[in-house]
């Protein structure tokens, strides 16, 4: 992500760093083959595609600027969505309104590409590294790579709070009430489970410590615990500076590690790291550390469940470059893994995650070049605007929800 000697050229230095963005695929094949699932695809979008010479496709819309066509269609054919998303990183398109270009292909992502085409894709696509499916030592690598690139770079694009998880807006959304409407997500997943004087509370993913503080000064005895070192040092210091070491224990450890019985448990969006096959682990791992009468409530992204089933076994462009080993459940699939657990109440933010998203992206390109200064390079930049576009998209289409749920025991 930091940048080479000044004797490499561009495209060398990008290549180096950014191996599968600064090379173009070789296989023309493929990318004829794409070229032509792709400008049949956008002839009947809500978009405007531009192409070199003046070419335009679409029914008008959002604009997308395809300026090195050759290296987009074979990168799309090489990779599929994941060459999509690459494509971008090397500037081979360009849009002025991303997350309105990735809306609009997310309304129609099913329809996209014809059914036979499809079935070829099954037989090509890469499934997910065997090393980053989710077991302990893997969790603790996949957690790394994102949450440890550096506390600097979230302090530039999230609110003072340091809350990397959808917020509840009781208004319109600014950044002037991003913080107050994290602390209101923050102070609902804790009324859910009755966190209050006393109360036991095990947290399930620290983050940078907002919740854990929070819970803190209701009079709530703490046990929280992380994969991250970054997360777990900055939230580590957060909590002495507040004078509540005395009631909040930060540790660095797997959930699976966790012993003891709480009154109460609380995780946000932490479920999405988990792992697919370790879904049942997870929830077992909570109804057994739950105290009798005790509640549960997680906060988690969805996606609807034949699309879950369809990704289930491939390697996404988001696993690839940001949450490798990451997997997002259905609601269903939550249903099924529960286990003794049952839903209580439940609640819907995805409006809310958009505006968020829409924040942190706004903030992040505001703060650009202080990121800059810590050592990440143009195309880092890119990654993480389409990455944050990407994720807006996907809400604002619906393609993606984010639930609070409630859980007890079914007795």
């Amino acid at each position: 992500m930091t940048s080479m000697t000044s004797t490499t050229s561009t495209t060398e230095r990008v290549a180096a760093v950014w191996p599968d963005a600064g090379t173009v695929p070789a296989s023309r094949l493929r990318g004829a083959l794409a070229r032509r699932l792709f400008l049949r695809a956008v002839r009947r979008l809500p978009l405007t595609v531009e192409l070199p010479g003046g070419r335009s496709l679409g029914t008008g819309g959002p604009v997308m600027r395809v300026a090195r066509p050759e290296a987009f269609y074979r990168r799309i054919g090489a990779a599929g969505l994941i060459g999509f998303g690459e494509a971008y990183m090397a500037r081979d398109w360009e849009a002025d309104d991303l997350p309105g270009v990735l809306t609009v292909m997310a309304e129609r992502l099913p329809t996209l590409v014809p059914p036979w085409s499809q079935r070829l894709r099954r037989l090509a696509v890469r499934g997910m590294p065997r090393d980053e499916l989710g077991g302990e030592e893997s969790a603790r690598r996949n957690v790394s790579r994102h949450y440890d690139l550096s506390n600097e770079l979230f302090a530039e694009f999230l609110d003072e709070t340091m809350t990397y998880s959808a917020a509840l807006f009781e208004g319109p959304a600014s950044w002037e009430t991003l913080a107050g409407a994290q602390r209101a997500k923050i102070d609902r997943l804790l009324d859910q489970a009755a966190v209050g004087q006393g109360t036991r509370l095990l947290e399930i993913g620290t983050g940078w410590g907002e919740l854990a503080l929070r819970a803190a000064s209701r009079g709530a005895e703490v046990t929280s615990v992380t994969l991250s070192q970054e997360q777990w040092a900055l939230a580590v210091a957060r909590v002495a500076d507040a004078g509540l070491s005395d009631r909040v224990e930060i540790l660095l450890a797997d959930y699976r590690e966790v012993d003891g019985v709480y009154d109460a448990i609380v995780s946000a969006e932490m479920i999405e790291a988990v792992g697919a096959r370790y879904w049942p682990v997870y929830f077992r791992a909570l109804e057994e550390l739950l105290a009798p009468g005790g509640r549960i409530a997680i906060q988690t992204i969805t996606m609807p469940h034949e699309r879950m089933r369809a990704t289930l076994n491939t390697h996404t462009w988001i696993q690839k470059y940001i949450f490798p080993g990451g997997m997002l459940p259905s609601v269903t699939a939550i249903e099924e893994n529960l286990g003794g657990l049952r839903i209580m109440r439940r609640l819907s933010l995805r409006d809310d995650y958009a505006e968020t998203l829409r924040l942190w992206r706004e903030r992040y390109l505001e703060r650009v070049h202080a990121v800059s200064a810590l050592g990440f390079d143009e195309v880092f930049h890119r990654m993480w605007t389409f990455y944050l576009a990407y994720s807006e998209a996907g809400f604002r289409s619906r393609y993606l929800d984010v639930w609070q749920f409630t859980l007890g025991r079914e007795s």
